[in-house]
């Protein structure tokens, strides 16, 4: 009679522990819809506030690719090539396939002259690209007019 009073007492913990669990869950998967919030005002070109949701969506999901990717862009437009770079950086940490964010990376390093990153990051692009193969001629172009002789020319 004490044993299945103690192992009633057990299941009766262990439901209360699974439905807590459950409902922590949910509140996290509800919590984790500041990306798609995030994508509604970035498509309204309201870039403060997407900015924000995308931030609020990393704390929850720190390999958020997507996140990382469109404050990459929102950065882009604000000209802040620090936090840009970085970001397009743990795009390409999280997804080493990323053409498009590897594309936005060697216009940021041409615009840098930085020939040797730019020419490896193409390298790279021509391996992994799906959709941005089309805009590699676009890039070796750029790149060529970055030569190390042409570099001292450029302003």
């Amino acid at each position: 009679d004490i044993i299945k009073k103690i192992m009633k007492k057990k299941l009766f913990f262990i439901k209360i522990i699974v439905f807590y669990l459950f409902l922590n869950a949910t509140v996290i998967a509800k919590e984790s819809n500041y990306f798609n919030e995030g994508m509604k005002y970035f498509k309204k070109k309201q870039f403060e506030k997407s900015k924000i949701l995308f931030e609020r969506d990393l704390v929850f999901n720190p390999k958020s690719e997507n996140a990382y990717f469109y404050l990459a862009k929102i950065y882009g437009q604000n000209n802040n090539i620090e936090e840009e770079e970085f970001n397009l950086n743990n795009v390409l940490l999280l997804n080493q396939k990323n053409d498009e964010a590897i594309y936005i990376l060697v216009l940021l390093k041409i615009k840098q002259s930085d020939y040797n990153q730019a020419k490896e990051l193409i390298n790279t692009l021509d391996l992994v690209c799906k959709s941005f193969c089309s805009k590699k001629s676009e890039l070796e172009e750029k790149l060529k007019n970055l030569t190390p002789e042409n570099a001292k020319n450029i302003n």
